[in-house]
């Protein structure tokens, strides 16, 4: 792809304005771990939502959309729309608790919660594995994404393909650790509204290109069933609308939110989502902060990637099955006008470095809070300290880059590895008979299991090496057995002391838990209300875009039925006080 002035003229820009802004923000943060962690713990809900938002747009996301529409059609979107019920779940119960905590990251919730020596190694544990291992398998999928898009846009190749990523990687890197999170949040707002702006520019091109011919075009040009928002449940299908057994809707829909965990869609919350939970001004913002984060992840930003993705299959009906992502980045070569291929090669790029920037602060604030200074000692050096780590998870990300061929399942295998973990995850804030040695069970459990189911009886029921859309038989198997090792160990084992959950339930609920308790019914009618909002919001959307005036109109209402019932029970759950 040949670059002109004006487009080199934006790139420029676009990498002097994120400097700026980190640049901005380095002034403006203390030097203390929450200050380079946690903003200081100031920042604004639409700030701290705008970041969720940024972080989860990464440059693989819109190739991964093409890649669903292209093989199942628009609904095939559902494989990661079901997880809008746990996000809101989130939202609504664990926001607020989450900001009233008072932690740095989510493994240091887990010495808050629990007691003992086997809490503390839980911790340790969790900081290492998620921080430094897991970080660095997420980040080398993000990178192994821009090397494809940069593949396609420029026939880089080899060692000169790592090198740009890598620098781009460095770049990211240099200012994450002169600003820490403010100045990641700063730019991850700015970076995710040239992204969004980008992808609406080449969906407008595209659908309005002689080759499409308008939406009308595209219509006739799609069978019906790709259109189609809602997939075949129950049904074989052989058209390109997504269809799945029972039992795999159920697991889809029904079970994966709430008992598997899954990066950036923790079951009850956790993670970079709630690190930004805990960098919030106050309680209120927080919920404010991730009911937006749902709204604008599930509801805004979808459809400019699944009208290319649209698009791309009819422009681009040879491409295989492994290479049907890649038809996103061809309609970016191919419908781009001068000028304009600078802005979209900024949109990916800012979703590369938004996503980036979080996994490397995230990364190092486990590191330091909770493995390095888990005591929180004064000590002036801390921020020199938490720079380097950021760098060395930097390093460490780009060495597993080199070793990632094939990442295909990758994302699969851990919502799987985790699956039965995320009930607890959510029950340790209520049953307190859930101890340290429950939760190190349901860490532990799914990776047995798997490796047995996988690798063992296989051999003897080979539909356990299907996929979770397909047969979702190893998925249940999994969740079952964790859920009930995690529960039994709960309940033969002690407790935590009364002491400490008397001074927990006293920090997490201070109006009291009984009084928390009474307003459940409130909170739950209000998840209700969020879910039909989004759902309602998202389809309309969608109908107007296709022209089907009368369907927009009917999740229109829907939506103000929703608006209403999450507003009036919102505020008897006491969540806009």
């Amino acid at each position: 792809m040949t670059l002109t002035g004006f487009d080199f003229f934006i790139i420029i820009l676009f990498i002097v304005i994120t400097v700026a802004l980190g640049w901005y923000a380095k002034s403006n943060t203390s030097n203390s771990i929450e200050g380079f962690f946690l903003g200081g713990k100031n920042l604004p809900w639409y700030i701290a939502g705008l970041s969720m938002v940024a972080t989860t747009f990464a440059a693989d996301t819109p190739l991964a959309v093409t890649e669903l529409v292209a093989k199942n059609g628009i609904s095939g979107n559902w494989v990661w729309w079901n997880m809008l019920l746990g996000g809101m779940f989130t939202a609504i119960f664990y926001a607020q608790l989450w900001r009233r905590s008072g932690v740095v990251t989510d493994a240091e919730f887990i010495t808050l919660r629990y007691t003992g020596k086997q809490a503390e190694w839980l911790k340790k544990f969790k900081a290492i594995y998620l921080g430094v291992g897991m970080n660095a398998v997420i980040l080398a999928w993000v990178n192994l994404a821009l090397m494809a898009i940069l593949e396609v846009f420029f026939d880089l190749q080899g060692i000169e393909l790592f090198g740009f990523t890598a620098l781009a990687m460095l770049l990211v890197a240099a200012y994450s650790a002169l600003s820490g999170l403010m100045g990641v949040a700063l730019t991850d707002a700015f970076q995710f509204f040239i992204a969004l702006i980008g992808c609406i520019v080449l969906a407008v091109l595209v659908v309005n290109s002689d080759e499409i011919g308008g939406i009308s075009g595209l219509k006739n040009a799609l069978p019906k069933h790709s259109l189609s928002i809602l997939p075949s449940v129950g049904e074989s299908s052989d058209t390109n609308g997504l269809s799945m057994g029972l039992a795999s809707f159920i697991a889809i829909a029904g079970m994966v939110w709430w008992s598997s965990w899954y990066p950036g869609a923790e079951p009850g919350g956790g993670g970079y989502i709630a690190q930004r939970m805990f960098s919030t001004k106050n309680e209120k913002h927080s919920f404010m902060a991730t009911f937006f984060f749902q709204f604008a992840h599930y509801g805004i930003r979808p459809w400019p990637w699944i009208i290319v993705a649209l698009c791309s299959v009819v422009l681009y009906p040879d491409l295989g099955v492994d290479d049907k992502k890649l038809g996103f980045v061809m309609a970016m070569k191919e419908f781009l006008p001068s000028g304009m291929r600078g802005l979209l090669l900024v949109a990916f790029l800012g979703a590369y470095m938004s996503t980036v920037s979080t996994h490397l602060n995230w990364g190092a604030s486990y590191v330091i809070n909770d493995v390095w200074n888990p005591k929180k000692d004064a000590n002036h050096k801390i921020i020199t300290i938490s720079r380097w780590v950021t760098f060395g998870i930097m390093i460490l990300a780009l060495g597993v880059t080199t070793q990632v061929k094939s990442i295909s399942g990758v994302w699969e295998f851990i919502m799987e590895c985790g699956a039965g973990l995320g009930l607890l995850l959510m029950a340790r804030w209520f049953w307190f008979r859930i101890n340290a040695w429950a939760e190190i069970v349901a860490t532990v459990t799914p990776f047995i299991v798997y490796g047995l189911l996988k690798f063992v009886f296989i051999h003897d029921y080979p539909v356990l090496g299907e996929s979770l859309s397909s047969n979702p038989t190893s998925f249940f198997i999994t969740v079952g057995t964790t859920t009930c090792c995690w529960i039994i160990i709960s309940l033969i084992t002690k407790p935590d002391s009364q002491e400490h959950l008397k001074k927990f339930k006293g920090k997490i609920y201070p109006q009291g838990f009984v009084n928390f308790k009474k307003t459940m019914p409130h909170l739950f009618l209000a998840w209700l209300g969020g879910v039909i909002t989004v759902y309602s919001f998202l389809f309309m959307i969608g109908k107007v875009i296709f022209q089907e005036w009368e369907e927009s109109g009917l999740f229109l209402v829907s939506m103000t039925l929703g608006v209403l019932l999450f507003y009036r029970s919102a505020s008897k759950g006491k969540l806009l006080n």
